[in-house]
């Protein structure tokens, strides 16, 4: 048994030493701190998918879908004032959520949303916040599912993606 167990730490103590001989040869081979970025928000992104049982669609998807005048429900996520009221994709509607994940919703909020959503649990829902880290989109979304409604996308890119790829912005009236 105790052989076992010598067993067990060497290859623990050899597979710890393999990792950080990996990570110093990682920089040599030009991974950088961006791509560990990249890894980082992409396994964020792919876990809050799996939990909030939503689609993904990019700023470009959603450019063309908006161009072409498909009936959507775009929803802004940010803040009125701080971000709203200044600069929002066309046709937006804003509805404010937070940024940490929302397990539980206040009944008040719940009808509040089930209202701005509205009766056609098939109509196409995209939801999106600021950018790709934020959280508030993921709440949206996943919250659109939870309350029984079955074309619910996320936008990651944001408002600030979309500025960023030039494509038209509105302010609040």
């Amino acid at each position: 048994m105790r052989n076992i167990a010598v067993f067990f730490w060497l290859v623990v103590v050899a597979l710890w030493l393999s990792l950080l001989s990996a990570c110093d040869n990682a920089q040599k081979v030009g991974v950088s701190q961006a791509n560990v970025q990249s890894e980082f928000l992409a396994m964020k992104v792919a876990s809050e998918k799996e939990r909030g049982d939503y689609e993904l669609i990019s700023l470009g998807d959603l450019k063309e879908k908006l161009d072409a005048k498909e009936d959507i429900l775009v929803i802004d996520t940010m803040p009125y004032e701080a971000s709203y009221k200044k600069q929002h994709i066309p046709t937006a509607v804003q509805f404010e959520f937070p940024v940490a994940e929302m397990t539980t919703i206040d009944p008040e909020m719940k009808r509040q949303y089930q209202e701005l959503l509205g009766p056609n649990k098939d109509k196409m829902i995209v939801v999106y916040c600021g950018y790709v880290k934020c959280g508030r989109s993921h709440n949206g979304a996943m919250w659109a599912v939870k309350l029984g409604y079955t074309n619910v996308y996320r936008c990651l890119g944001g408002i600030f993606g979309w500025k960023e790829a030039g494509y038209p912005v509105e302010a609040a009236t």
